[in-house]
């Protein structure tokens, strides 16, 4: 039982690292955006990323292997459990939409931002990436909130 209830406090503390660090990254983003500065948005572009590569990628493996852990003491199948493999799905995509979508993003963002601080500021080509980014990192957070909901509420 002991094992059950540390792996469910590693699960919850991770998510919650997870969520945090995603939700925060949008505050800080949109900090240095209103700051308006390409100094700013580099330097809270930059910091986006470090967070997501200290807290979001670790925070996706822990969340994975204890849920995975919590299911096999629990002797639930994974995918025979429907509100497991909705919660499985919905991450990986929201995973799949922040790899191909929102972290070239940032990248692409920071460099305008760098190529800003020396004179090269593109102000179009900033606001249509970062509108893009609004867009694909909503979808991608918004799903693992619906995880979230899920997990809590365990439909059959």
């Amino acid at each position: 039982m002991w094992q059950y209830v540390i792996l469910k406090s590693l699960h919850i503390v991770s998510v919650v690292l997870f969520l945090g660090n995603i939700i925060t990254g949008v505050f800080w983003k949109r900090h240095g955006d209103r700051i308006g500065t390409p100094v700013a948005r580099a330097q809270a572009l930059a910091g986006v990323i470090a967070s997501d590569r200290l807290f979001t990628v670790p925070g996706v493996i822990a969340i994975i292997v204890t849920g995975v852990l919590l299911a096999m003491t629990r002797h639930l199948p994974i995918l025979g459990t429907l509100w497991i493999a909705w919660g499985l799905g919905l991450f990986g995509l929201s995973g799949i939409l922040f790899s191909m979508r929102v972290a070239p993003l940032q990248k692409k963002l920071l460099a305008i931002a760098q190529a800003g601080i020396s004179g090269n500021w593109d102000a179009a080509a900033y606001r249509k990436l970062s509108r893009s980014w609004e867009i694909w990192g909503a979808i991608a957070t918004l799903l693992p909130l619906v995880v979230v909901v899920l997990m809590v509420l365990k439909p059959t």
